[in-house]
């Protein structure tokens, strides 16, 4: 049985907006982000890690703050 493909939105490229790094480039970098969870809020035997995908420009390895979930951003961005 054949199920039908999920379509995103028709988005036209051309009322898009360049991002570009902090230092003016274009590229920018994916990385992760590692948080430590405790076994006592995982209910489980050992600690957990959180993995939490950011972009970054490699040149300044300065994260992208709007790619961050918005829960996340004080957390991340005042321990640096």
């Amino acid at each position: 049985m054949n199920q039908p493909q999920q379509q995103g939105p028709n988005i036209d490229f051309k009322n898009t907006t360049a991002l570009n790094t902090p230092s003016g480039g274009k590229i920018w970098q994916q990385g992760v982000i590692l948080r430590k969870v405790s076994k006592f809020v995982t209910g489980t035997s050992d600690d957990a890690i959180l993995p939490i995908p950011v972009f970054y420009d490699p040149e300044t390895n300065e994260i992208l703050k709007e790619g961050v979930p918005k829960e996340l951003v004080d957390v991340i961005f005042n321990e640096e």
